[in-house]
C-alpha cells in the first residue's frame, strides 16, 4: 500500500484530471465499470458507465464500489489496489437525472451520455520491494545476538516480541529447519562454554556436595534463560516440531544437550550422584538440615527432568540403600529383643517409606525399598525366628503391650500372605494354654479363677481385635487353646484325687454369687435403696437386672468351654437348692433367666431337675396355705408358726441325715403337719432333713430384745440357755449332750454363735477355735443397732466334706456313665476291637467331657469282672472283647 492516502477529485474543479462523457454506444463502455491507470505521474481513471440512464442513486451508488470488486490503481511499476475511492462532490441532481451547473439550468445530460470519467489519486507513492534473502540474514543475525545474550546472561539487543515476529517469519518462509539447527548448536556453545567449562574448572576445589549444589545452581539458571528462549521460538516449537515427532522440543532438546554436557560426563556424574547420596546418608542419620533437604528434593527433580532418574541415580541409590539397611538389620537383630526390635523396624519402614514420597522418588523405587526392607527385617529366616518367639510372645501379651503386638501382626502382614501370620497361631497357642493353665491350677486362688479368666478372656478378645485385626486364625487358635486349658484335668487336692475339670465348680459358684446379689450388683441395689424417691428405687432394680443379666451373659462364655458339665450341674444344683430354701435369690426373673439360657445351651434334659426344683417350691408354698388353712378351721393352731417345703428326692441334692434332739414344740408341729400330709397323700414318706432347715427367734437380752434368724442347729443351741437353770454357764458336753450333734457340727454351731461377727454367747476361755472343755454362757453385754439380726453365715458355707463328696459323686457318676456306654456299644457290636471300643466310647461320652484312656480300660476291665464282657485271644495279636448275653 502506498504511504500518501490517494484522493480522488472531479475533472470540472481541477486542471489536472478530466472526466470524459461518451456516448452509450462507445467502444470503452462495459458492464461494469473499468478503472484505467496512465504513465503520468496524475493518476486518470476513466469511467464507463453502463447504457441505462442511472437515476439519482446510482450517481451517488456508482462511486462507492463493493467489497469484492477492487479498485486497480497502477502506474507502470505494480499494482496497487484501493478498497475505498472518494466520492467526488457533484452538483445537486435532479429526480430525472438531469445535472446543472451551479447558477444555471442547462442540463449537463445523463450519466450514459457523459462517458468515462478520469479520477486522480494524488501523493501515491511507489512501494520499494525489499530482498527476502537480506531479510532473512538480518532477521537470523538479530536471533544469534539474542541467544549469544541469553546465554552469556546479558540484556537483550531486541525486544522480545521483534524477536519472536522474526522466528515467524523465517518459519513461514520454510526456514524452520535450519532455524532449529542453528538454534540446537548455539545452546550447545553455550552450555559448554558458560556451564559445563566453569564446572569444570571448579570441579576440583569442591566436594561432592558442593559441586552438587553448583550444578544445581547452574540447572535453576539454565532453566531461566530456557524459558526466554522458548518464549522467543515458540512459533517454531509449536508448528515445525509440534509436527516432527522425530525431533525433540525445545525445551526438551535443550535438557537434553544439559544432561549431556554437565550430568553425564564422567568427571561430574559420579560427584554428581556422590553428593546426592552423601546427602541421603546424612539425612538417615538426622544430621540434614531445611536447605540440604530441599537441595536434595531439588536434585531429584533434575534426574527425572533429565530422564536420569531410572538408569543412573535410582541404581545407585538403591545399592547404597541396601548396604546401609543390611547393617542396620544385622546390627539391631543381634542386639535388641523382640519388643524394641519391632518398634524400630517399623519406625524405619515408616521412614523410609516417607523419605520417598518427601524426595518425589518413582513408586519402582518405593516398592524396591518396601521390598528390601521386608526382606532384611521379616522373610529372613533367623528373622522369622525372632519375631515368632514363643516366650517373647508371651511377654509381650503378658506385659499387655497391645501397640507393639499390632505392629508385629502388620510386619508378618504387610505382603498380605498368610503364611507368616499363621505361623503367629503357635506362640499364641502357646501362651494362651501356658497362662490359662497357671490360672486353673492355682490351688492358693482358686476362689479367684472365674474373675481371672474372665478377665483373660477379655484380654484375648482385646488383642484379636485390636492388634490382630480379627485374624480368622488366629480367633480359631483362641477358642480352641481356651477350651483345651479350660478342660484339663489334673488329679490333686483341688479335685479330691479326681480327674474332674476344677473350673466346673468355681463357674457354678460364681453364678451362685451372681443370683445371690452378692456381686456389683448387690452394692448398686443397696445404694439405691437408700434413695427417698420410689422412682429411683425401681430405676436402680431395673438397672440391677440388666447387671445380673450382663454378668451371666460374661460368665456363660467360659461355661461354652466347658466339655463335660456333670461338675457344673452338681454344684449349680446343690447352690440352687439353698438358695431357694434360704430364700436368698436377688431377683425370681434373674433365676428364670439362667434356666432359660442353660436348656439353650445344653438342652431340656440338662435343665429337667432344676425345673422340678422350682415347681416343687411352687407345690410347697400351696401344701403350706392348706395345711394353715386347715389351722384356722379347726382352731387348734400350735405355738410357733411352721413353714414346710416338701420336696421331690429325685430333683433336689441329696442331704446327710444329721441326728438332732427337736424341742417339743417343734417336735409337736412337725409331728402334726405330717399327719395333714399323709391324711392328704396316701403312700408318701416325708424325711425330715434338720440341716437344711432355719428359724427366727426372739431373745430378751440384758441390752435389748432381738430378733435371731437362725439355723435349726443353732437355735437348738440358743434354746439350751432360754432355761432358767442353764442361765449361768453350759459346758461343752452339756450342750452335746442336750442336741445330740456330733463333734463336727456341734463345733461350727458354737463357732458361729460365739466366735463369730454376732456373739451372741459368751466362749470361756476365749479363742477362735471351740474345743471340748470350753463352757458357754449368754452374752450379756451384746448390742447391735438392727433390730433383726441374720447369724447363719457359718451355716450356709459348704465345708471340705461337702465338696469332696460332690466330686466323689460326679467321679463315680461318670464311671457308671462310662460302663453303661460300653456296654450299649458291646451290645450293638457284640465283638470289637479295643482300639475300636475306646473310639466308640470316647465319641458317646464326649458330650459329658472327654474320658482319659485309663479310666477307659479300667471301667472295661470292671465289666468284665461283672460278666458283661469278655476277652477273646487270637492267633493275630489282637485285643478284641465279646460281649456276653
Amino acid at each position: 500500500m502506498p504511504r500518501g492516502k490517494p484522493r480522488v477529485e472531479s475533472s470540472g474543479k481541477t486542471p489536472n484530471h478530466r472526466i470524459s462523457k461518451r456516448s452509450a454506444s462507445g467502444d470503452r463502455s462495459t458492464s461494469h465499470p473499468a478503472i484505467h491507470s496512465e504513465d503520468s505521474p496524475t493518476k486518470r481513471i476513466k469511467l464507463t458507465h453502463p447504457p441505462a440512464q442511472p437515476s439519482a442513486s446510482s450517481v451517488y451508488n456508482m462511486y462507492n464500489f463493493s467489497r469484492p470488486n477492487h479498485v486497480d490503481l497502477t502506474n507502470g511499476n505494480g499494482p496497487a489496489t484501493m478498497t475505498k475511492v472518494q466520492k467526488p462532490s457533484l452538483r445537486m441532481a435532479n429526480p430525472a437525472g438531469i445535472a446543472t451547473e451551479e447558477g444555471s439550468m442547462k442540463p449537463v445530460g445523463t450519466a450514459a451520455e457523459a462517458g468515462p470519467r478520469k479520477l486522480v489519486v494524488k501523493n501515491f507513492r511507489k512501494t520499494p520491494r525489499s530482498d527476502p534473502e537480506k531479510y532473512i540474514n538480518e532477521v537470523s543475525s538479530q536471533l544469534d545476538a539474542a541467544l549469544s545474550a541469553i546465554l552469556a546472561d546479558e540484556k537483550l539487543p531486541h525486544s522480545n516480541e521483534e524477536l519472536y515476529r522474526g522466528a515467524e517469519n523465517l518459519c513461514r518462509q520454510g526456514r524452520a529447519p535450519q532455524l532449529y539447527k542453528s538454534l540446537r548448536e548455539k545452546c550447545q556453545q553455550g552450555i559448554e562454554m558458560h556451564i559445563a567449562k566453569p564446572l569444570l574448572a571448579r570441579a576440583s576445589t569442591l566436594d561432592d556436595v558442593e559441586l552438587l549444589s553448583a550444578v544445581m545452581e547452574a540447572w535453576a539458571t539454565w532453566n531461566i534463560r530456557l524459558r526466554t528462549i522458548r518464549s522467543i521460538y515458540f512459533f517454531l516449537d509449536r508448528s515445525y516440531l509440534l509436527k516432527s515427532p522425530s525431533l525433540p522440543s525445545i525445551e526438551a532438546m535443550c535438557k537434553l544437550e544439559f544432561r549431556d554436557l554437565v550430568f553425564l560426563p564422567q568427571t561430574l556424574k559420579p560427584r554428581i550422584l556422590g553428593g546426592v547420596c552423601e546427602l541421603l546418608a546424612a539425612d538417615r542419620q538426622m544430621k540434614s538440615n531445611p536447605e540440604k533437604a530441599d537441595l536434595l528434593r531439588e536434585a531429584i527433580k533434575m534426574f527425572h527432568a533429565l530422564s536420569v532418574y531410572t538408569s543412573s541415580f535410582e541404581p545407585e541409590f538403591l545399592a547404597r540403600s541396601s548396604s546401609y539397611l543390611s547393617a542396620w538389620s544385622d546390627q539391631k537383630a543381634e542386639t535388641l529383643g523382640l519388643a524394641p526390635y519391632i518398634e524400630e523396624s517399623v519406625d524405619l519402614i515408616d521412614t523410609e517409606l516417607a523419605r520417598c514420597s518427601s524426595l518425589g522418588l518413582d513408586s519402582s523405587t518405593q516398592k524396591a525399598i518396601e521390598t528390601y526392607l521386608l526382606d532384611l527385617l521379616v522373610d529372613q529366616e533367623d528373622r522369622q525366628k525372632k519375631l515368632l518367639d514363643a516366650r517373647e510372645v508371651s511377654q509381650l501379651l503378658e506385659d499387655g503391650k497391645e501397640d507393639t503386638l499390632y505392629k508385629l501382626y502388620t510386619l508378618l502382614d504387610w505382603r498380605d500372605s498368610t503364611s507368616l501370620t499363621e505361623q503367629l497361631r503357635v506362640p499364641f497357642e502357646a501362651y494362651i494354654s501356658e497362662h490359662g493353665s497357671m490360672i486353673v491350677f492355682d490351688e492358693a486362688r482358686e476362689n479367684e479363677m472365674v474373675p481371672r479368666l474372665l478377665a483373660f478372656k477379655r484380654k484375648l478378645d482385646l488383642v484379636w481385635k485390636k492388634c490382630f485385626r480379627e485374624h480368622e486364625g488366629l480367633g480359631h487358635t483362641l477358642r480352641e487353646a481356651f477350651e483345651a486349658f479350660i478342660n484339663k484335668s489334673k488329679r490333686s487336692t483341688m479335685t479330691w484325687g479326681t480327674d474332674n475339670p476344677k473350673p466346673g465348680e468355681m463357674i457354678a459358684k460364681y453364678v451362685n454369687l451372681i443370683l445371690e446379689g452378692r456381686m456389683k450388683a448387690s452394692s448398686d441395689h443397696a445404694n439405691a435403696a437408700k434413695a427417698n424417691n420410689h422412682e429411683d428405687v425401681e430405676m436402680a432394680s431395673e438397672d440391677e437386672d440388666v447387671e445380673i443379666a450382663k454378668q451371666l451373659d460374661q460368665v456363660l462364655e467360659l461355661f461354652r468351654f466347658l466339655h463335660g458339665k456333670a461338675v457344673f450341674e452338681a454344684f449349680y444344683k446343690k447352690a440352687l437348692a439353698k438358695r431357694l430354701l434360704l430364700n436368698r435369690s436377688a431377683s425370681a426373673d434373674a433365676e428364670k433367666s439362667m434356666l432359660t439360657r442353660l436348656a439353650s445351651e445344653c438342652g431340656a434334659g440338662f435343665t429337667h431337675n432344676l425345673e422340678q426344683m422350682f415347681k416343687d417350691m411352687e407345690l410347697a408354698r400351696e401344701e403350706v396355705k392348706s395345711y394353715n388353712s386347715m389351722l384356722e378351721e379347726r382352731d387348734s393352731r400350735p405355738k410357733i408358726d411352721l413353714t414346710v417345703s416338701v420336696l421331690s428326692s429325685s430333683a433336689w441334692p441329696s442331704y446327710p441325715d444329721i441326728t438332732l434332739n427337736v424341742p417339743r414344740d417343734v417336735q409337736q408341729a412337725a409331728t402334726l403337719f405330717e399327719q395333714h400330709y399323709k391324711h392328704k397323700h396316701g403312700g408318701r414318706r416325708l424325711e425330715w432333713k434338720h440341716s437344711q432347715a432355719h428359724c427366727q427367734l426372739k431373745a430378751v437380752l440384758p441390752k435389748g430384745i432381738k430378733e435371731f434368724v437362725v439355723s435349726s442347729l443353732q437355735a437348738v443351741v440358743l434354746l439350751l440357755f432360754s432355761n432358767p437353770s442353764n442361765n449361768d454357764e453350759l459346758s461343752y458336753l452339756q450342750i452335746q449332750a442336750e442336741t445330740g450333734l456330733d463333734d463336727i457340727q456341734l463345733k461350727r454351731t458354737l463357732q458361729s454363735l460365739a466366735c463369730g461377727q454376732y456373739r451372741v454367747l459368751k466362749k470361756t476361755p476365749k479363742g477362735k477355735d471351740v474345743n471340748t472343755d470350753d463352757s458357754f454362757s449368754v452374752n450379756p453385754s451384746f448390742s447391735h443397732p438392727k433390730y433383726r439380726i441374720k447369724i447363719n453365715i457359718i451355716q450356709a458355707q459348704e465345708t471340705k466334706e461337702e465338696n469332696k463328696e460332690t466330686h466323689e459323686r460326679v467321679a463315680a457318676d461318670r464311671h457308671f456313665e462310662t460302663q453303661a456306654a460300653i456296654v450299649r456299644i458291646m451290645k450293638g457290636r457284640k465283638t470289637i476291637t479295643h482300639a475300636n471300643l475306646v473310639v466308640e466310647v470316647i465319641n458317646a461320652t464326649k458330650s459329658r467331657g472327654v474320658l482319659d484312656q485309663t479310666d477307659i480300660k479300667s471301667n472295661i476291665e470292671k465289666l468284665i469282672d461283672k460278666e458283661y464282657m469278655e476277652r477273646e485271644e487270637r492267633d493275630d495279636g489282637l485285643n478284641v472283647y465279646c460281649y456276653v448275653a
